[in-house]
């Protein structure tokens, strides 16, 4: 059974550079206060981190509501982008919907997964 799903989920992963550790939680706290307080179609969102790598965990009704994120949080991300790499970077979601997003992120060069099966609650 295939899925009805528009889910869009983006997985960055952050190598951030020697030192720098403290000054990108901080700049985490201000991404979570920013998408909490002003992105009603994100699912959920927060960091997790292992030694000098942070991922983003995060999920959007669909590829508007990802690209809504993107733009709300360009600025924050401009900022930690000096202080870190993305090491990879993932999209997840149904064709339909990762079609809307190939096109606004090519520069970010991400790996596409399609959803074909599941549900979500």
């Amino acid at each position: 059974m295939a899925t009805q799903d528009k889910c869009c989920t983006l997985l960055p992963y952050f190598k951030v550079a020697t030192g720098k550790l403290d000054d990108f939680r901080a700049l985490c706290e201000q991404f979570v206060e920013k998408v909490i307080n002003n992105e009603p179609n994100c699912l959920y969102y927060g960091f997790s981190i292992k030694d000098d790598i942070v991922h983003c965990r995060e999920g959007y009704a669909d590829a508007e509501a990802l690209l809504a994120h993107l733009e709300n949080a360009g600025t924050l991300l401009g900022e930690a982008l000096k202080i870190c790499e993305i090491a990879r970077l993932e999209v997840h979601g149904p064709e339909e919907e990762l079609a809307k997003l190939r096109g606004p992120l090519k520069d970010l060069n991400p790996e596409y997964y399609v959803l074909e099966y599941g549900f979500r609650r």
